[in-house]
């Protein structure tokens, strides 16, 4: 069973493992064959969810939505995070000629109002701005934070992909704390280990979330020396302790001392259920860098 973990001193309980819904559209299930998905990993543990506006060229939200929609009681149990920022052209937005960000105030009102919407719910509890806008102004943002946490529209606020300094000048501005900071995080690209970043959430106490831990099914079947040289590591080490290698992956992101929330991306209850076993494994020092020197082709200094 997936237990619960305060993601900052000031912050929202989220269940150990997030259940990531980024795919949903690819998934092809009926409202009510993701309704039974939504339980099934809620029997697991896993109460927390993760979306963003954009996901599923702006779809994935309202799927989730409809399926919520047929046993809405369920909102009581679980724990949504939504992020905002990214605009999206295409069919939908015939007036954007390029991806861009916004977070003016106005845009990220109108954010939270679609996502409210579209999940059928009345309050998101963390919404994440999702990318780093170079014309954020973080006044705007925090007076943007400050209003819809006081309408009671959102609970928690944090970030996705900020570097530190960028973390440090919107929490600046904010008198409640940011409550984590989602990044990528896989034997493939593990930037955050280096730049500061982990070692900025292990400073306050804030636990990040981890998003593409399986790094996009490229250690699996990349073919680029470094995605060969980290699966055949990932490999030996599974035969080691007796686990698979997606769940050596789980064990490695989450032996960071920054306590990562993972998030799986998988619409495969099988899946989800390899990845919540996976939380009982620990690797030692030396298995944890034994991935990093085959990610990195080098020993360390």
């Amino acid at each position: 069973m997936v237990a619960k973990v305060q993601v900052a001193p000031q912050g929202p309980e989220l269940s150990e493992l997030v259940q990531g819904y980024w795919r949903l559209a690819e998934w092809n299930m009926t409202p009510q064959q993701r309704l039974t998905f939504l339980k099934q990993h809620l029997e697991l543990g896993i109460t927390t969810i993760d979306h963003a506006d954009i996901y599923g060229n702006y779809e994935c939200e309202r799927l989730f939505g409809e399926a919520l929609a047929l046993e809405p009681s369920l909102r009581e149990q679980i724990q949504i995070v939504t992020k905002c920022d990214i605009l999206l052209c295409g069919d939908k937005t015939p007036e954007r000629r390029i991806n861009h960000y916004d977070t003016s105030a106005a845009h990220i009102y109108q954010s939270v109002n679609n996502s409210l919407e579209r999940l059928g719910v009345s309050e998101i509890d963390v919404l994440l701005i999702h990318r780093p806008d170079a014309l954020m102004n973080a006044d705007e943002v925090a007076d943007a934070f400050t209003e819809l946490h006081k309408v009671g529209k959102v609970k928690h606020f944090g970030v996705s992909n900020f570097n530190p300094r960028q973390f440090e000048l919107l929490q600046s501005r904010l008198g409640k704390s940011l409550v984590t900071n989602q990044v990528e995080i896989n034997p493939l690209n593990f930037d955050v280990v280096h730049d500061g970043t982990l070692d900025q959430m292990q400073m306050h106490r804030i636990r990040p979330m981890a998003w593409s831990c399986l790094g996009g099914g490229a250690l699996f079947t990349g073919q680029t020396e470094q995605a060969q040289r980290v699966r055949a590591e990932l490999e030996a080490i599974a035969q080691e302790i007796g686990a698979s290698m997606e769940q050596v992956i789980y064990a490695w992101v989450r032996r960071l001392p920054s306590n990562p929330v993972p998030i799986i991306g998988s619409g495969k209850i099988e899946r989800v259920r390899s990845a919540v076993e996976a939380l009982s494994l620990e690797l030692s020092r030396e298995q944890w860098y034994r991935v990093w020197v085959a990610s990195k082709g080098h020993g360390v200094p």
